[in-house]
């Protein structure tokens, strides 16, 4: 096993998080199994051999606090472990919350050479609700059926937890193999973010003026245009219109231009093209995934507005193509962005999502250099890129009888 440690050293917080991943490659025949994982790890160690004796730890720790969850980046599924505690400064004796976190992810509970059955059957049942839940949310379960329809028979259109099929294949042995096989073949990566980070071993180190570049950048599979159309009735009273746009190879921060005077926020032209003028969506903005090169609109809209919506929609991707875009909407579309990255700077867990992000691809970009970046963006680079932008699926949640 072999985990690369990585610091980001920023003033203004009273507390230090601490974040261990593991990145594997999305697989349809893992993904079930690997995102149980987290939550199995969670109930025990041998140290701590369940919640009650690591709630006392956390507690002793002066209330600091742990959490584990999965999440999908790019082609990769991602297994997070987090742990926040106050800064040595505030508290009267040093504590050491990554050998605490360490002991959790690398030492588990085991009973004859394998995960605890009882933990394992109940974070199957656990798991099991999570993914019959999808539903629940109807605006992000649309949102999952469009990357479902759009990177069919790709990675990236795997969901993220699995199968409630791919459960009943799952035991305490099995589970702890895949478990032994992530240690020798996941990239495993610990973050430490705050003042006073003296307790993890630093092999790299990077802050918000330095960010080093990994060795073992992860790709991304090449997408194949789909040219989809789908449609699909469910219980809900609000349709869900979910477009997906395959956006040219070029750089991400003119494309980051490119989707926020699209649909990033009530100056867009989505907003105000097809809620405010039009009258037809409850809602109107789309999102950029970098590393796929995709932009997803996102609209809520009654069912009988359909056609027009995507009349509309297309005219302003039309328009854009035709370098239709004032400087107003160029203007406040960068300040937006700007806005949001100054925010990363409030918050820990979002630091560290974006240098572990910037890591696990390979770039060598501090949060201020990407900044600087974005205001050097150009009105004609936008339009270019916007040239390139393709309609690739289209997927439209309605209601009425199945």
């Amino acid at each position: 096993m072999k985990m690369e440690n990585h610091e980001i050293k920023t003033k203004g917080f009273k507390t230090n998080l601490y974040s261990i991943f593991f990145a594997v490659p999305m697989n349809k025949e893992t993904v079930t199994i690997n995102s149980l994982l987290p939550a199995v790890l969670r109930r025990g160690s041998k140290i701590y051999p369940n919640q009650i004796e690591i709630g006392k730890k956390l507690e002793e720790m002066y209330g600091a606090g742990f959490n584990c969850g999965v999440d999908k980046m790019g082609d990769y599924q991602v297994l997070k472990f987090y742990m926040e505690i106050l800064s040595d400064e505030f508290i009267p004796e040093k504590q050491d919350p990554v050998e605490f976190l360490k002991e959790i992810v690398f030492n588990p509970l085991l009973e004859d050479g394998h995960f605890k059955k009882e933990y394992v059957d109940q974070e199957k049942e656990n798991l099991k609700k999570i993914i019959e839940s999808r539903q629940d949310n109807k605006a992000k379960y649309a949102l999952d059926r469009c990357i479902e329809e759009m990177f069919e028979g790709e990675n990236y259109g795997i969901y993220k937890f699995g199968k409630v099929d791919d459960l009943s294949k799952i035991n305490e042995k099995n589970l702890y193999e895949q478990y032994e096989k992530l240690l020798k073949e996941a990239r495993i990566d610990c973050y430490a973010c705050g003042s006073n980070l003296d307790n993890i071993e630093k092999k790299e180190t990077q802050n918000e003026e330095n960010c080093n570049k990994n060795d073992k950048a992860c790709t991304s599979e090449t997408h194949t245009i789909k040219n989809k159309e789908i449609k699909e009735v469910l219980d809900v009273s609000q349709g869900k219109l979910i477009i997906g746009l395959a956006t040219p190879d070029k750089d991400k921060r003119v494309i980051s231009v490119y989707n926020t005077i699209l649909g990033g926020g009530a100056n867009s032209k989505l907003f105000q093209n097809v809620r405010e003028k039009a009258g037809l969506a409850y809602s109107a903005s789309s999102s950029y995934i970098r590393r796929k090169n995709t932009i997803f609109i996102k609209t809520g809209i009654e069912t009988a507005n359909y056609d027009k919506a995507i009349e509309i929609i297309k005219k302003q991707i039309d328009d854009m193509k035709n370098g239709n875009i004032t400087d107003d909407e160029f203007n406040q579309a960068k300040e937006l962005i700007l806005s949001s990255l100054r925010l990363l700077k409030e918050s820990q867990e979002d630091l560290i999502a974006y240098y572990f992000d910037m890591n696990m691809y390979g770039e060598n970009l501090s949060l201020d250099d990407y900044m600087k970046q974005i205001e050097d963006v150009t009105k004609e680079q936008v339009i270019d890129v916007a040239r390139g932008v393709v309609l690739d699926t289209i997927y439209f949640m309605q209601g009425g009888e199945k």
